[in-house]
């Protein structure tokens, strides 16, 4: 069975279905040369004027979202009415599944027509990541909390950067040697010693204390929190953060997989402004961790980061 991004595509996957099953007893009576092979749309309006009858209610009733045949084409041309007026469609089901980077069956007829969105998602897996060091730094610092040891820094185009290293990720082991209760000074007296041309192999877990929260757009555009030095403060009541269980007291740290730790909030609002399609993936963490991951950082060092856009 598939998990699904957010309270939106898990919605409208059961309503997509409930057309399906219902279309079903039709498909079967009706003689099959008549027929093209499609998938169906929500809400058709050629089934509305042949007389069918449209099974898909309203989602502005409880979610504020407009399920248009312009959003259909947009986001799910799986689903997009493609046939003759007077033929029927044929469901493909599985043609809305996608898969996250642990390689997870994710089910996202609506936030998955951007693959960021889906590909943003904090797995907590294990990855294996290796790099050389270059003439200068490897571009990363750490910090301990609880025994583990924690990236707390990636620099922009540097072998940290580029290998895919991202805030909050727990180093687990750095050439085979487990990291459990190093403090941070052994930590990075290891990478110091490192020479120009040596290779180093870090072994992660992606990111366990952050969690990534998908938000559809209504119909006017919002998604429902509000934030202050990249805080999130406040959220709106019946918005797709509210259904979708985003909280205060947390830290916005990316949104679809863009890292905006240390960006001014009119920036941050650019960002998610300009992020097409109808929903985006942000990630964040509480409040008082990601204090702790960066109460020992300079200011200057936050515009080093690496704010570059992910190649997914």
């Amino acid at each position: 069975m598939p998990i699904y991004p957010c309270l939106e595509d898990m919605k409208t996957t059961e309503l997509i279905k409930a057309q399906m099953d219902a279309m079903q007893p039709q498909i079967q009576r009706a003689p099959q040369p008549q027929y093209s092979v499609s998938v169906p749309s929500a809400p058709l309006q050629t089934m509305a004027r042949s007389g069918n009858p449209a099974h898909y209610p309203s989602l502005m009733e409880f979610m504020g979202l407009e399920l248009t045949e312009e959003m259909i084409r947009l986001n799910m041309p799986e689903y997009s009415p493609q046939q003759p007026h007077n033929t029927m469609a044929v469901p493909q089901p599985h043609s809305v599944i996608q898969r996250n980077n642990a390689g997870m069956a994710v089910a996202a007829p609506i936030s998955g027509s951007n693959t960021a969105v889906v590909k943003s998602m904090v797995t907590h897996g294990v990855r294996r990541v290796s790099m050389v060091k270059g003439s200068g730094k490897l571009g990363l610092r750490v910090r301990t909390m609880n025994t583990g040891v924690f990236v707390c820094l990636v620099m922009d185009n540097t072998p940290a950067s580029q290998g895919g290293l991202r805030f909050g990720d727990q180093i687990l082991q750095i050439n085979g040697q487990d990291m459990a209760g190093l403090n941070v000074d052994k930590v990075h007296g290891m990478l110091k010693k490192l020479n120009k041309g040596d290779s180093v192999e870090f072994v992660l877990r992606d990111r366990p204390f952050e969690r990534t929260v998908t938000l559809v757009k209504d119909s006017n555009g919002c998604i429902g929190f509000q934030y202050k030095d990249g805080k999130i403060i406040n959220i709106v009541k019946d918005s797709s953060a509210a259904r979708n269980g985003l909280l205060t007291d947390h830290a916005l740290l990316e949104v679809n997989g863009k890292n905006v730790i240390g960006l001014k909030d009119k920036d941050i609002g650019k960002i998610i402004k300009e992020t097409p399609g109808h929903a985006l993936t942000i990630t964040v963490m509480p409040t008082f961790l990601y204090t702790h991951m960066v109460k020992e950082m300079a200011n200057s060092l936050f515009g080093k980061m690496d704010h570059s856009n992910p190649d997914f």
